[in-house]
């Protein structure tokens, strides 16, 4: 009789906080007391991405998910009805429980027929204790080219959405072993997010160049693909990162610290997906280079897209900065076998530069005026002919000092 009372007390104090989660403006998509997520495999040896498990939940019961080692790509995937309700809809919540490391989690959201329209946002994963986690539409970012923004005049309607996963795609590279607990996973009809509009009175990087004269040590956090990426096997030598940041200290004085979040193989877009976890540790940067261009060409994007994109990413450093950074925005890199094809990204470049503001290293135009000929553009790069050679990274570098040194 004892346990009947107490399971009629507990149903009645979950139907409560629904209830009061209801009222609050939430509209429960999953509330985790059953598993509806499964894993999907990865490797060669196809192994399940991880495991789920029900546990005790922030009301009622929820999801642990655990993932495996290295696992790429891996997800524990489920369907999603959506509705015109989630159009009207500012975002999504849940709350989250973190395993206490400093790794990260992921959610996927997709469209329910067309898998190239995927979007993510990554969540940290440094807290054991049940908190809240809302995403506006606006932060889900599309992980391919043919993923408008969500949640703009011209982009993605949320109510097109048939897949809601967890996990990381193989954009991410580093696949630790890590867990989480999700629970009402929800609509949430209002999310509160900064619209101070960041944009300064001029452009370029002027209060860079004024620390950097005042002698002041100052910190740079470079975007970008394998051009910027150290790691990468054409890198390792010379980066043109590393160059500027030595030139800096020569010309002016001043200490720099690097952080070069550039990732081999990356889309300006993945770009923006990771930018939380170096925002954690850099909250406050003085200057946040952007350049990429290669990769997205390749995937389908296109310099009108490209341009949306890119003035949407100059907002997001900003806002998520608190308008503390400012950014450069580098052109588009030739290749030698596309010396010309990608003019069209380096023009959406140096509109969005005039548009927002910042400053502009205009790698492009470096190079088409130092390659007057086939001879000349082959020593600018390495052998595969497309990441550069020490004379490219040199010249790189200098677009980006003179960027800086313009006032």
């Amino acid at each position: 009789m004892r346990n009947r009372q107490e399971m009629v007390l507990r149903s009645l104090w979950i139907a409560a906080a629904l209830g009061a989660w209801a009222a609050a403006g939430e509209q429960v998509i999953f509330d985790m007391d059953t598993v509806r997520h499964r894993p999907t495999p990865f490797g060669k040896e196809k192994q399940p991405a991880g495991t789920v498990e029900l546990v005790e939940g922030k009301v009622g019961k929820a999801c642990r998910f655990t993932f495996a080692e290295g696992a790429s790509g891996g997800f524990f995937v489920a369907p999603v009805r959506a509705t015109p309700e989630w159009d009207k809809a500012a975002g999504i919540s849940f709350w989250l429980k973190g395993d206490g490391s400093k790794n990260w989690g992921g959610i996927e959201l997709i469209d329910g027929s067309d898998y190239a329209l995927r979007y993510a946002a990554a969540f940290p994963l440094d807290s054991t204790e049940w908190r809240k986690i809302s995403i506006p539409w606006c932060d889900l970012i599309p992980e391919l080219p043919k993923a408008r923004l969500v949640g703009t005049k011209d982009g993605y309607a949320p109510s097109g959405f048939g897949n809601f996963w967890f996990g990381k795609w193989w954009t991410w590279r580093d696949y630790p072993a890590h867990s989480f607990t999700i629970d009402q996973v929800a609509l949430e009809s209002d999310i509160p997010i900064d619209t101070t509009d960041y944009t300064p009175a001029k452009g370029g990087t002027p209060k860079l160049l004024a620390k950097l004269k005042a002698k002041q040590p100052i910190t740079i956090v470079t975007m970008g693909d394998s051009l910027t990426d150290k790691r990468h096997w054409a890198n390792r030598q010379v980066v043109w990162a590393e160059l500027l940041a030595a030139k800096l200290k020569e010309v002016y004085g001043a200490e720099v610290n690097l952080v070069n979040v550039s990732r081999g193989g990356s889309q300006l877009t993945h770009g923006l997906l990771q930018m939380p976890l170096w925002v954690r540790d850099t909250p406050e940067p003085d200057l946040v280079t952007v350049w990429y261009g290669f990769n997205d060409w390749t995937d389908g994007m296109r310099g009108e897209q490209f341009q949306t994109t890119l003035a949407f990413a100059v907002d997001r450093i900003r806002r998520l900065t608190k308008g503390k950074a400012e950014v450069m925005l580098m052109t588009t890199c030739p290749a030698l076998e596309r010396w010309d094809t990608m003019d069209e990204m380096a023009g959406a470049v140096r509109i969005v530069a005039l548009k927002k503001r910042t400053g502009l290293g205009d790698v492009a135009a470096a190079f088409k005026k130092a390659g007057g000929d086939e001879a000349t553009r082959l020593k600018l790069f390495c052998s595969d002919k497309t990441h550069l050679g020490a004379d490219g990274h040199k010249l790189a570098a200098e677009a980006a000092t003179k960027a800086i040194g313009a006032e």
